[in-house]
């Protein structure tokens, strides 16, 4: 199983190149799915945030509030890093579960849908693809607004909070533009799909692990033959 990973910038269309993946039959670990999961109320990193925040950031239903989290930690560099190391570390214990499971289940590719991966650099060595979805600064700026009912301030800081996406496109192997119409990005999505699809990199990545589960047992195999002798020759030293 090889690993592909959709990032970009904050509303620029990754989850809607997500989807069109997954609607194709490729199965998608969603960064953000797991990071709304862990925060529901009740679990250890609500109440680890609701410790450092307070009740302010709690909708009436007890939910976290995440326009208002948002607004907090955009403008506070040292409350941004506390809500990071709050929920970071078990977003990533549960991609690796997922991705673990995947590969057992036996999927010739996954993708993961991480809008991070060039901050975190979160499982860097084991992708074999990057697609960065991009779109023009206005057309996120305004898609930003109205999704998040933010103002331009507001939206602008998230903005740039963010790697600068000519960054990300130029660390990236593809790049989809999604400043046009929903056909065109799907077009670009599906010619990368059947792309990958047609790849032979998941026979190389199971005859490699093949190969490095071979030299284990061979290892083992050949530590039990030594711990096997090492008693007999012990007995023959100390009995003469």
């Amino acid at each position: 199983m090889f690993i592909v990973a959709v990032t970009g910038g904050i509303a620029t269309g990754k989850s809607t190149v997500s989807r069109i993946f997954q609607r194709n039959g490729i199965a998608v670990v969603d960064a953000d799915q797991i990071a709304r999961e862990i925060v529901m109320p009740g679990k250890r990193c609500w109440h680890k945030i609701r410790q450092i925040f307070g009740d302010e950031i709690l909708l009436p239903s007890r939910e976290i509030n995440r326009s208002a989290l948002g607004r907090i930690v955009f403008e506070n560099k040292e409350l941004r890093g506390k809500l990071n190391m709050i929920t970071h570390p078990l977003i990533h214990r549960k991609i690796f579960f997922n991705v673990i499971k995947h590969l057992l289940s036996g999927k010739q590719w996954i993708v993961l849908d991480l809008p991070l991966l060039f901050e975190t650099g979160i499982l860097m060595d084991f992708i074999y693809k990057i697609i960065c979805v991009t779109c023009d600064p206005e057309t996120q700026l305004q898609r930003l607004i109205a999704r998040n009912e933010l103002s331009e301030e507001d939206a602008r800081l998230r903005i740039n909070s963010q790697m600068p996406l000519e960054e990300k496109c130029e660390k990236s192997h593809f790049v989809i533009d999604n400043s046009g119409l929903l056909e065109d990005t799907e077009a670009a999505a599906l010619k990368i799909c059947n792309m990958l699809i047609e790849s032979n990199q998941h026979w190389r990545i199971r005859f490699t692990f093949l190969g490095f589960l071979f030299a284990i047992l061979f290892f083992i195999y050949y530590l039990n033959k030594i711990f096997n002798f090492l008693p007999d020759a012990s007995a023959f030293i100390w009995n003469n």
